[in-house]
């Protein structure tokens, strides 16, 4: 287990992106080399013996862990981002999110039909983008070993949007 207290890692920054959400910033634990490597290490143990064929990173933070994931875990990196931003034929939803909407999309040939997938994202909060990305892999056929994130706001009962599927939290918050 690690010796890192990563939610002193994290910076609270109240009313932003606008008033009255309280954002949390994951950048001031991404630039400590110690958390990250030790971050990395936990969800590589945790994942080691699942198969993940592809590790799903939801635009843009979750890259991050989803890219370090795909890499130790020797399963391919799959992007899901905003409309527009891939170039070959997609799948989109669109979702609700804490402060508004959006729709999110992936390529049609991103996964196959029964690949063992994991959705990686660095915050849980109502749920919707992780919903949104469910929707995508499903329409592809993928098979859902699991979500991850690094943060979660429990209080905003995002995990009700995902009931069925395990999840994973590294840093919660009430």
């Amino acid at each position: 287990m690690t010796t890192v207290n990563y939610h002193t890692l994290v910076r609270e920054v109240p009313d932003f992106p606008k008033p009255g959400i309280l954002f949390y910033d994951i950048t001031t634990l991404l630039k400590d080399a110690s958390a990250l490597s030790s971050i990395a290490d936990e969800l590589t143990a945790y994942y080691q013996e699942q198969r993940i064929a592809k590790v799903i990173g939801i635009e843009s933070r979750g890259f991050i862990f989803a890219g370090v994931l795909a890499n130790r875990l020797n399963a391919g990196f799959v992007p899901v981002r905003k409309p527009g931003k891939l170039p070959a034929d997609c799948f989109e939803v669109k979702y609700s999110l804490e402060y508004g909407s959006n729709s999110l999309a992936i390529h049609r040939d991103a996964i196959g039909v029964g690949e063992r997938v994991l959705i990686v994202d660095d915050l849980l909060a109502t749920g919707g983008t992780a919903a949104a990305t469910v929707s995508l892999v499903r329409q592809l056929g993928g098979e859902i070993a699991g979500l991850d994130f690094l943060v979660e706001l429990q209080g905003l009962k995002g995990r009700e949007k995902l009931v069925g599927y395990p999840i994973h939290s590294t840093i919660l918050y009430p």
